[in-house]
C-alpha cells in the first residue's frame, strides 16, 4: 500500500480522536511541505480551522524516528524552540508535529537582518550547549569523524571528479586527516546539533521570544564545541566576508564565556579550533554533496560545492600543518577529471 495512503489513514484516526465531527466536516488538506537529504518527507496538514500541523514520514526500514524524539526532548528542556510532538507511530514511521512555518533563516538573511537573526541563533546554541551532559547522546568519536572524512576521497575525489589518488597523495591525505582529528577530539565536548545552519533554523511568526525554531536535529551527538558554530557561519548555502564572520563568531564566544561554557579564553586559539573543525566539516560536506548527486539523484547540491571548497582552501592555506592539503586540492584542480554529473 502506498505510504501516502497509510499516512492519511493514520492521520484520519488521530484527528477523529482529537477533533469533533463538526470541526472536521469540511475535511483537511495535506500538501508536501519539504524534503531533506535523507529519506524523510514532510507534509503540511491544514485543518478547517486554519491551524496547521506537520507530518513527518520516515520509512522505518530506512529511518528511525526515536532519535528525533529523544533530541527534541533534550533541546526542549534546554529552552530551545523545537516542534511539539502531538502523536507518534514508530511502527509506520509517522510523527505529527507542530508547524514552525516555512520561513527559513536562509530565505530572509541579508546585511540588515543578519545581526538579530544570528544573535538569536547564538543564544539558542549556547542554551543547547549549556544543557550538555555525557551519555545522553552518541559520542562524536574518532570512528564517526573518520567515516565522515572518508566521504571526501570516496565520493568527491573518486566519484565526482573521477580521480584515483596515487599512494603518495593518499598518504598525504591520511596524514592531514590525523592532524584534523587530533584537533577535533581535543576540543571540549557539548551537545552538537550537527546541521545547525540557515536551512534548519526557522523564523517564527510574530515576535516570539524563542527564535529561532530549530529543526532537523535527529542526528545530534556529543562532540566538539565549535562544530555547530562553524556549521552556522561557514554555511554551505550562504557566506559572509570574513570580517563580518569574525564579528558573529566573537559575539558567540563572548556569550559562551559569560555562560560558563568551556571555550578557550584566548580568542585566537578558539578561532583556530573553529577553522580546523570547519576543515573536517567541509571535507565531509563535499563528500556528502557528491553522494547526494551521484547515488541519490539530487544534483542541486553540486551548485553549493564551490562555496564549501572556498572555505576549505582558505583554512588549508592558513596553517602550515594543512599546507599539504592545500597543495593536494590544487593538484586535483589541475588533474583531468571524468564526467562528474552522470548518475
Amino acid at each position: 500500500m502506498p505510504r501516502t495512503v497509510l499516512l492519511r489513514d493514520w492521520l484520519d484516526r488521530h484527528l477523529a480522536r482529537s477533533h469533533t465531527e463538526e470541526e472536521l466536516k469540511d475535511g483537511y488538506s495535506l500538501e508536501p511541505a519539504s524534503a531533506d537529504a535523507s529519506f524523510r518527507r514532510y507534509f503540511r496538514v491544514t485543518l478547517p480551522s486554519g491551524d496547521t500541523r506537520i507530518v513527518m514520514d520516515a520509512p522505518p526500514e530506512l529511518e528511525d524516528c526515536r532519535p528525533f524524539l529523544q533530541v527534541a526532548a533534550l533541546f526542549r528542556d534546554a529552552g530551545v524552540h523545537v516542534p511539539e510532538v502531538f502523536d507518534t507511530d514508530l511502527a509506520q514511521g509517522f510523527l505529527l508535529l507542530s508547524d514552525l512555518g516555512s520561513t527559513t533563516y536562509l530565505s530572509v538573511l541579508n546585511a540588515d537582518t543578519a545581526p538579530k537573526l544570528y544573535r538569536d541563533a547564538n543564544a539558542a546554541l549556547v542554551d543547547i550547549q549549556r544543557a550538555s551532559r555525557p551519555g545522553a547522546l552518541p559520542e562524536y568519536d574518532r570512528a564517526l569523524l573518520t567515516r565522515e572524512l572518508n566521504l571526501f576521497p570516496d565520493w568527491y575525489v573518486a566519484r565526482h571528479l573521477g580521480i584515483t589518488l596515487d599512494e603518495k597523495q593518499d598518504a598525504t591525505l591520511r596524514t592531514v586527516f590525523e592532524k584534523i582529528l587530533a584537533n577535533n577530539l581535543a576540543q571540549p565536548q557539548v551537545f552538537v546539533h550537527r546541521d545547525y545552519h540557515s536551512r534548519n533554523l526557522m523564523v517564527l511568526s510574530g515576535d516570539y521570544p524563542a527564535n529561532p525554531g530549530v529543526i532537523d536535529f535527529q542526528d545530534a551527538v556529543y562532540g566538539p564545541i565549535t562544530y555547530d558554530l562553524v556549521s552556522l557561519y561557514r554555511d554551505a548555502y550562504i557566506d559572509w566576508p570574513e570580517a563580518q564572520e569574525l564579528d558573529f563568531v566573537i559575539r558567540y564566544w563572548e556569550l559562551a564565556r559569560a555562560a560558563g561554557l568551556p571555550v578557550s579564553p584566548d580568542f585566537d586559539a578558539f578561532y583556530r579550533d573553529y577553522e580546523w573543525m570547519g576543515a573536517q566539516r567541509q571535507l565531509k560536506v563535499l563528500g556528502i554533496f557528491a553522494r547526494l548527486c551521484h547515488r541519490d539523484g539530487k544534483p542541486g547540491y553540486v551548485n553549493d560545492m564551490p562555496r564549501v571548497m572556498a572555505y576549505l582552501r582558505r583554512t588549508a592555506g592558513r596553517y602550515a600543518d594543512l599546507a599539504p592539503l592545500a597543495r593536494l586540492l590544487a593538484r586535483l584542480d589541475d588533474a583531468p577529471a571524468q564526467a562528474a554529473y552522470t548518475f
